[in-house]
């Protein structure tokens, strides 16, 4: 007799208020890294010449830690159209990320309308990209936990900007006092327990390798599109059989 084989029933799209009060809570753990950041860009905007409302507006609008110091870093008194193509290719290219990070979650995130994947992608970041794939690795399918994390992030990241812009010059440069280093940290320790073992390590390894030398040999931030191809490459050929 041919066997019979069983399909799991798809599961139906959730979104609850439960599944967004807990990406709140297991975002929490990256919140202190999260207001040094943001108290961190506000003293660089600050120190930039923004003001306050400009500050603000950035980190409402844009939401994007890393690039908008790099934005910073980059910003000028007087702006040129070259000046300001400079600055979009480079901040896209930091956030570049991002696509890579959504594509993994895509057949989760495919089963809800478009209009709800616009909007909870609006909050989408790194942390809460962490959060959604621990929570999705262990079965957990309610949209709600990443959508909670991003919301409570934003609010964090824009509401801390302002004792930054406020505290000026004393932080200006976040490098001086290791500021820079919290999100990495961070980052990484969230990372530990999607340890699948020394074969899941391999494209980790092999993105960091071609990262290092990429920013050797390249100027710019290049390295994080290298690097997160390598690994994502480096994956779909090492990734275990189904």
């Amino acid at each position: 007799m041919p066997s019979e084989t069983k399909s799991e029933p798809p599961t139906a799209a959730q979104l609850t208020l439960a599944g967004m009060w807990l990406g709140i809570r297991r975002v929490s753990v990256l919140m202190p890294g999260v207001i040094i950041f943001a108290v961190a860009f506000g003293a660089a905007a600050s120190a930039k010449g923004l003001s306050l409302f400009e500050a603000v507006l950035m980190s409402a609008l844009v939401y994007a830690g890393v690039s908008q110091l790099v934005a910073m870093e980059l910003w000028r008194p007087e702006w040129s159209w070259g000046a300001i193509v400079a600055l979009a290719f480079v901040t896209a290219t930091v956030n570049a990320r991002t696509v890579l990070q959504g594509a993994s979650l895509q057949p989760w995130f495919s089963r809800y309308p478009w209009f709800v994947n616009a909007f909870q992608l609006s909050f989408f970041t790194d942390a809460n990209w962490l959060v959604g794939t621990r929570y999705h690795n262990e079965g957990g399918r309610d949209l709600g936990a990443v959508l909670g994390a991003g919301l409570a992030l934003w609010v964090v990241w824009v509401v801390m900007t302002i004792p930054g812009h406020l505290l000026g010059a004393l932080i200006a440069d976040p490098r001086k006092y290791g500021i820079d280093l919290v999100m990495p940290i961070f980052f990484a320790a969230m990372i530990v327990p999607l340890w699948r073992g020394k074969r899941g390590a391999l494209p980790w390894i092999i993105a960091g390798i071609v990262a290092l030398v990429t920013v050797r040999l390249v100027d710019g931030y290049a390295f994080i599109i290298v690097g997160a191809l390598s690994g994502a490459v480096a994956g779909a050929f090492l990734d275990d059989p189904a």
